[in-house]
Order: structure tokens, then C-alpha cells, then sequence
């Protein structure tokens, strides 16, 4: 703890805490919008018996803990980083043999009434360890060797989701890879992850045939046009071969053994209809039984959709008011206090409420970034661009897929979905980065 605690508001981004409070409130506002009834007794925030009761009390245990990371000298979190990433994967291991399962996933060990996500909580354990790994003197991430160390703290976590039905959380683990990038990492890699995800999309919307004619085009046209460079060094035009063999051979063979062997069948359903394609069923390998439940996870999967689009289109530009929406409050839209909390927001308060909260959530990513950059420490600044890289996936993910951009994969909106874990996760993260900076003008971490 710090020995000088009565100066715990000094250097403390005042204005940080206040967007954060007033996102939680908001979260808490919509989560009794959708959950109360009419002809319902309202009943106390401290009952426990409420979603929004149960929201609040994580709250107020936030705010503990909040307040006991602004009192922590931030030296501790540089020290005991490892030590945190060492029990997050602990906890990734326990779920495993004591794990329950909720609506499909088996992401959660259940105790004493309460529930705990580790995947969701390795996030803040993988942000100070990569920091903390970052900041050591000798790492150079033009050295493969670098390179392995910090991909490696970061995907192993995102493994262990996947191997839990997780696969929404895991993809939250690559956001750390602009960090690694901001850091020094070559800029090909992430031209290369880019360039792979384009190419899964374009697989799914045209003929293999047709895009390995179309790639083989590219490799010849760009060989034409570079003709006189290749004369010079015949280096590139080995590059341009072995860069069109892999990408023939990734869409050819790679893509279909993922989502025939890697994906799960309604993940791969999900992600052609977000393309806006049907999903070929071979039934003569199925059964009956998993035909059904094929046939009810797409129904599912784009009703849902379809309801949130309704909900937030029918709030036109004022909204209907908080407890007057007709999608949210009855049911329409499927896990509307969690996944799909945006629509309260788009329903309730219409397109300029929608415009406030999403003015709140890029005024907090921009102040991260700001204090991503005045911090004096790699360690420092490591940490919030993994803060400010992860609640940008989150924001972009979760409200992408309520509008149908992106598929639904089932991650939080930051400090307003429902969850104990979820909003402990994000203010902790967010919490310690308050005191990083403060604390910024302390000798180098």
C-alpha cells in the first residue's frame, strides 16, 4: 500500500473515472429496462434478486476495488505480473475439471452461487504480463526468437478459450498484437493476418476455382509490373511465387479443414451468414438429431439479428424513451442485458443516445491512447495500449454484430453488459492504468 494514501487524488485522471462511471450507470439503466416488468414490485438495488440489483452490487464492489488500486504503489503490478499471468493460466486449467456448462459454453466454474470466467479475467493477466515482457531492455522483435516469447503469452490463453467453446473471447486475445506492433514488431506480420482473414472472406463469397484463377492473375500481373526489380534481384520473384503458392494452397486446403474440423458447426454458421451466404449442409455424414439443431441454431442465429436491427432501427432518431421499447423490454431480442445491451440504448434513446454513448466510448479510447504515449515507461505504455486495444475490439465486436457486420460471437460491450466478472475484468484493467499514470513521473519502471 502507498505510505502517502491522503495523496491518493493526486495525479489521478479524474475525468477517466467519470466516463467510467457514467458507462456502468448507463449499463445498469438498460439492464433495468429490459428485465423490469410492469406488473412488477421495484424492488431495491441491494436486493440480489434482480439483475440490475445484482449489476449494482458488482458495482459497488468495483468501486472497492478500484479505490484499493489507486491506493497500490503501481510498483506492484510490474512485480507481480508473471506471477498473475502464472495464476490466470491455473485457473484456465481448473476450468476444465470443474467447469459448467452455461448456454453452450464451458467457460465457467461455478462456487457458492457464484460464477467465475477466467478467459475473461486472463485479459487483464495477459495485458500487464506482455507489458511486463515488452519492457525488458534485451527483447527485440527483429529477433524471431522475441517474436515467439510474446506471441506465445498471448495465444496460449487463447487456445485454452477455444478448447472451452470460448472462440468469441479468444479472438479478443489477437487485439494484442498492436501492441506487439506499437512495440516494434514488423509491420508484414500483421499485413500477413489481414491479408489471411481477407482471404477466409473471399473464399466463402467466391468459387475455390474461380479465386485460384483470380490469385493466379495477381501473382502474374504483379510479376509484369515488377519485371525490371526482379531483373535486379531474383529474390522477389521467389517471394511473389512462394507468396501465391501459400495463398492458393490457404484457401484450397487450409480454409475448408478449419471449418470442417476446427469450427464448430454453428460457428461456422454464424460466420457465412454474416457474408450473407447459406451454409452448405452435407447431411449424408449427419444425423437426423444434428441436422435439427443445425437447422434451430440458423434460425436462431438470424433471428437474433434480425431482432436487434429492429429494436435499434425502431428508436428512429430520440429514442422511445427508457422503459417504453417494445423489442427489448418483451423478449424480442435474445440476451439483451448481455450481448445485445446495445439495443436498449438504440431502442430507448434512439440514434443520438446511440451517437452519446459511442462519443463517451471513443472519448476513452482517445484519452488511453493520449496516456498511451505521455507515459515514460515501456512498461506503462505497453499496458494501456493493451487496455485501449482490447475495449476497441470489445465496442467494435460486440456492437458490429448487433447491427449484423460482424458475427455474433457472443463478447461483452464494456462496463454495461451484465456480468460479475466481465465488469471486474475491465475496471481492474482500467484501474491500474489510472495509477500507472499518476505515477508517471516515478524513475523508470
Amino acid at each position: 500500500m502507498r505510505n502517502n494514501s491522503f495523496e491518493i487524488s493526486k495525479g489521478i485522471d479524474w475525468v477517466m473515472v467519470l466516463i467510467y462511471v457514467a458507462l456502468v450507470t448507463i449499463g445498469i439503466a438498460s439492464i433495468f429496462a429490459t428485465t423490469y416488468r410492469d406488473e412488477e414490485v421495484v424492488k431495491g438495488f441491494l436486493s440480489l434478486s434482480t439483475d440490475y440489483s445484482r449489476q449494482f452490487i458488482y458495482f459497488i464492489i468495483c468501486l472497492i476495488i478500484g479505490s484499493f488500486i489507486l491506493l497500490t504503489d503501481s510498483k506492484f503490478f510490474t512485480a507481480t505480473a508473471n506471477v498473475l499471468y502464472a495464476v490466470g493460466i491455473v485457473l484456465l486449467l481448473l476450468v476444465f475439471p470443474f467447469h459448467t456448462d452455461v448456454k453452450g459454453t464451458e467457460s465457467i466454474i461455478r462456487f457458492s452461487g457464484f460464477q467465475l470466467q477466467p478467459a475473461e479475467l486472463c485479459k487483464l493477466f495477459v495485458t500487464l504480463a506482455l507489458a511486463k515482457y515488452l519492457s525488458i531492455p534485451d527483447v527485440n522483435f527483429k529477433k524471431v526468437r522475441s517474436q515467439m516469447i510474446a506471441s506465445s503469452i498471448v495465444l496460449f490463453p487463447a487456445l485454452m478459450a477455444v478448447l472451452q467453446s470460448e472462440t468469441g473471447l479468444a479472438l479478443v486475445y489477437f487485439s494484442f498484437f498492436l501492441v506487439m506492433y506499437r512495440e516494434g514488431m514488423p509491420s508484414a506480420i500483421l499485413i500477413i493476418g489481414f491479408s489471411l482473414a481477407i482471404l477466409v472472406v473471399l473464399t466463402l463469397l467466391i468459387n475455390k476455382d474461380v479465386l485460384a484463377v483470380l490469385l493466379t492473375l495477381v501473382a502474374a500481373f504483379t510479376i509484369n509490373e515488377l519485371k525490371l526489380q526482379i531483373k535486379r534481384n531474383r529474390q522477389l520473384l521467389y517471394s511473389i511465387v512462394l507468396i501465391w503458392v501459400v495463398a492458393v494452397g490457404f484457401q484450397r486446403f487450409a480454409v475448408p479443414y478449419i471449418f470442417s474440423n476446427v469450427l464448430k458447426p454453428y460457428q461456422v454458421q454464424r460466420i457465412y451468414a454474416t457474408v450473407g451466404k447459406e451454409m452448405e449442409i452435407d447431411e449424408s455424414t449427419m444425423s437426423e438429431e444434428d441436422i435439427k439443431k443445425m437447422e434451430d441454431r440458423k434460425k436462431a442465429s438470424s433471428y437474433n439479428v434480425k431482432q436487434s436491427k429492429i429494436a435499434i432501427g425502431s428508436g428512429g432518431l430520440w429514442g422511445k424513451g427508457l422503459l417504453k421499447g417494445t423489442q427489448t423490454r418483451y423478449d424480442f431480442v435474445p440476451e439483451q442485458r448481455t450481448d445485445f445491451i446495445f439495443c436498449t440504448i438504440g431502442e430507448g434513446f434512439g440514434f443520438l443516445g446511440s451517437v452519446v454513448l459511442l462519443g463517451l466510448y471513443l472519448l476513452l479510447l482517445l484519452r488511453i491512447i493520449n496516456m498511451a504515449e505521455r507515459q515514460r515507461s515501456v512498461f506503462s505504455r505497453s499496458y494501456a495500449y493493451g487496455v485501449a486495444s482490447v475495449l476497441f475490439f470489445h465496442i467494435f465486436i460486440n456492437i458490429g454484430m448487433t447491427i449484423g457486420i460482424v458475427p455474433v460471437i457472443g463478447i461483452p460491450l464494456p462496463f454495461m453488459s451484465y456480468g460479475g466478472t466481465s465488469l471486474v475484468t475491465f475496471t481492474a484493467m482500467l484501474f491500474i492504468l489510472i495509477r500507472l499514470d499518476a505515477d508517471r513521473q516515478m524513475i523508470l519502471r
